[in-house]
């Protein structure tokens, strides 16, 4: 069979990073498990921790529903769409209606993928491809995300001179002096907190990002799938749609991926403008028949009960002091790198006697059996830098350190 049956992008693109990197540790394990180094992830950003205990307890209560094993619809429940709106009313005072305002999503991943490919009128001509500005590093799969959708990814970069919140205006006047435009733009992306940096970011810069999409009609797609994670009350996540104006411009991506470490359960949802909404329910309708209803009746008691903010409240203080321990460790070998304010993830830079990131990254693979990303997988030009998810036991992050210690990967000039 001939890949020329495929479209070219799928046949062009490779497997996402994370994968690529879990079948490289499965092929050195028995070699480093035979020299006492058996792999350690610190790669792919999934909580280790047990699902909350009252999600299971519920999980057996509706699943003797017989009503909830048919067919779900794409849009969702109602009643996880009412759950998402009593949670956003606590959670950040914002009033979204569930009729038209929500959509339930098989976690943020697949929702992004499909407002994207709403957005993009497909094109191979790259003067005349439809932009979605994305932040620059970021989440791995965006880009992938808009060539996918045949259109072009645009990258708004997030430096410390910026302190990581890019003003808009000065972006599009950059953008527009390389020849591009405007009128191409069909939304920009944010991600605070921010995978891979662990950033958060002011109230007021969520103004801006709501103010300058207003003024451009441009779509502002939020992605909060870590608002929950946060380690001090002065950088509590904000949602975007606290904003004035915000429902004009703004939809918000959500998932229980992070809060709940329900990885697998693939749940999560979008709310926000109403056309937006809509938009994604109506792709959605020709690729999905919804989420299994069990699942979705348990994500609205955790959302609605005092079990789940439980949850995350424990996660959080065990979270702020596994990371703290770790970043402790890191300092130790002369790593010069402070606690994040929000999720669980280090951006580490690496001593300068490595060529680059993929250097690094191989080497503590090999020798320690130490499993990091590469920070070019979130940015061409983040060649210095490397990802680690703080996410396992105590005990091995503290092996971690050890091995590092031992083998050589102290940080040095």
């Amino acid at each position: 069979m001939e890949k020329t049956l495929f479209n070219n992008e799928i046949t062009g693109m490779k497997n996402y990073i994370m994968f690529e990197i879990k079948a490289r540790q499965i092929e050195l394990t028995p070699m480093l498990k035979a020299k006492d180094r058996a792999p350690i992830a610190l790669s792919m950003g999934a909580p280790v921790d047990r699902v909350p205990e009252f999600a299971i307890q519920k999980t057996t209560e509706h699943m003797q529903n017989d009503s909830l094993h048919t067919y779900s619809t794409p849009k969702g429940e109602v009643r996880f769409l009412e759950g998402v709106s009593t949670y956003m009313k606590n959670r950040f005072n914002v009033d979204v209606n569930p009729k038209n305002e929500v959509v339930s999503l098989i976690g943020s991943k697949e929702g992004l993928a499909n407002l994207i490919r709403a957005l993009v009128n497909p094109c191979d001509d790259p003067k005349e491809q439809d932009v979605i500005m994305l932040p620059t590093p970021g989440y791995a799969s965006y880009t992938q995300m808009v060539k996918i959708a045949k259109g072009r990814a645009y990258g708004i970069k997030l430096t410390k001179e910026n302190n990581y919140q890019p003003n808009l205006d000065e972006v599009l006047e950059e953008y527009i002096k390389e020849g591009n435009d405007p009128k191409k733009i069909k939304a920009i992306v944010i991600n605070y907190p921010n995978n891979p940096l662990g950033c958060t970011c002011e109230f007021s810069y969520l103004q801006h990002c709501v103010d300058f999409c207003n003024k451009h009609g441009i779509l502002l797609i939020s992605d909060n799938a870590y608002c929950e994670m946060y380690y001090d009350e002065e950088y509590k996540p904000h949602s975007a749609l606290e904003c004035k104006g915000a429902k004009d411009c703004c939809i918000e991506m959500y998932s229980f991926s992070k809060s709940y470490a329900m990885t697998g359960w693939r749940l999560g949802w979008a709310c926000g403008n109403e056309l937006a909404v809509s938009m994604l329910a109506r792709i959605k309708s020709t690729v999905d028949t919804g989420i299994f209803k069990v699942l979705q009746y348990v994500g609205a008691d955790l959302l609605e009960s005092k079990e789940g903010q439980e949850y995350i409240d424990s996660q959080n203080i065990k979270f702020k002091n596994k990371i703290q321990k770790f970043v402790d460790g890191l300092n130790s070998l002369g790593y010069k790198i402070a606690m994040p304010k929000a999720t669980f993830y280090l951006w580490l830079e690496i001593p300068e006697r490595f060529k680059d990131c993929e250097e690094f990254a191989s080497e503590m693979l090999e020798k320690s059996g130490i499993v990091l990303v590469p920070g070019t997988a979130f940015d061409k030009d983040a060649k210095r830098y490397v990802r680690i998810s703080v996410v396992d036991s105590d005990e091995k992050l503290a092996e971690v350190i050890r091995r590092m210690r031992e083998d050589g990967f102290q940080f040095e000039k």
